[in-house]
């Protein structure tokens, strides 16, 4: 499977999400989408980005866009984590990888002195349409939200001048 590309539409794709429910790119249409990929669920820095996207959720509702976050934990571990920290946005479920190859997130990563494969911390801005707009790669946390929610409202200013 190819990976995205900026400026270029983000393949279908559908996935298990808290809630008990499926997301697919498609349903989302007409909306911008925020997705974010984490390491790991209840992990300090994975937390922390979640409550900063859950702080600005209203921010971001108002500019029309819509959150979710993904990392290769279990629907079981998602909700327990969602639930523990009060988002209301979904998590989706990719214990399959599928969206983590597609995004071209997984990367070697030193943990205590091993090498393993693990998810690099990336956010990903798609517009209304479903191209792909605008990527962060090592993504360090601080300040990473508000810079997302800039970008969002950039994209929107420039789409209502066009």
């Amino acid at each position: 499977m190819p990976t995205v590309e900026l400026n270029k539409a983000v393949p279908k794709f559908t996935l298990a999400a808290t809630g008990d429910k499926n997301i697919s790119l498609a349903s989302l249409k007409g909306n911008n989408v925020i997705i974010y990929f984490y390491p790991k669920d209840s992990t300090p820095g994975c937390t922390q980005e979640g409550i900063d996207f859950q702080v600005s959720l209203s921010k971001f509702k108002r500019q029309q866009t819509v959150i979710l976050g993904v990392s290769r934990d279990s629907i079981k571990s998602h909700e327990k984590f969602r639930t523990k920290q009060g988002y209301k946005f979904d998590l989706l479920v990719d214990t399959d990888e599928v969206l983590c190859k597609l995004f071209d997130v997984i990367k070697m990563k030193n943990m205590y002195g091993k090498k393993v494969r693990g998810i690099e911390r990336s956010t990903f801005l798609i517009d209304k349409k479903g191209k792909l707009r605008q990527e962060w790669r090592k993504v360090k946390v601080a300040g990473h939200v508000d810079e997302v929610l800039e970008a969002v409202k950039s994209l929107n200013k420039q789409n209502k001048e066009t």
